[in-house]
């Protein structure tokens, strides 16, 4: 079951994160998953695009050597937007791994996961419904290289991150954000 930024999401580590998470999304007829349609530019009823696109990003995190948390952000110049790094899931990708491998390819960090943050709902610029599943990270290592994709990423404190995003489905995010960083790193917990 997938879950918007205005509910909670399965607790990491319950049978329902793990089945609705870590299961490769594909089916037998299209390679897809459950319920996802292979593109084929079917429409509804009411005339509009019926394809589900799924996605998954990342939020990076980290804390600064005063204890302010800061969270990774990115710039892309085709949409002139600022997000969380986020792609669309690869046939037989799980969320996490396409989480994962999308911040790697748009920010070139590699990460570890802390913990499932939340979705996201909306229609994408072709009207397409989207769903983007969203997981706190902590950087192990890599270094920024702008991309015609990509052009800037920016470390924003957290308290502070909304005032840059482009998008309120992305500003929804962070008060659950906001209680993950703060059982991450202690420091933020003592100081609230």
């Amino acid at each position: 079951m997938l879950t918007g930024p205005e509910r909670l999401p399965a607790s990491e580590g319950s049978p329902a994160h793990e089945i609705a998470w870590e299961m490769p999304l594909r089916s037998r007829s299209t390679g897809y998953g459950p319920g996802v349609a292979e593109p084929n530019g079917s429409v509804g009823v009411d005339g509009r695009p019926t394809e589900l696109i799924l996605a998954a990003g990342g939020i990076v995190l980290r804390e600064d050597d005063a204890g302010v948390v800061e969270i990774a952000l990115v710039h892309r110049p085709l949409r002139e937007d600022w997000s969380y790094p986020k792609g669309k899931v690869e046939p037989s990708e799980t969320l996490t791994a396409c989480a994962l491998r999308e911040v790697q390819e748009e920010t070139g960090l590699r990460c570890r996961v802390i913990s499932f943050v939340g979705t996201t709902e909306y229609r994408d610029r072709k009207d397409r419904p989207k769903i983007v599943a969203y997981w706190a990270m902590t950087s192990e290592g890599g270094t920024f290289r702008s991309s015609e994709e990509v052009d800037e990423l920016r470390w924003v404190e957290l308290s502070e991150a909304a005032e840059l995003m482009t998008y309120e489905r992305d500003r929804a995010l962070l008060e659950v954000l906001q209680e993950t960083a703060a059982r991450v790193f202690p420091r933020l917990r003592h100081s609230a």
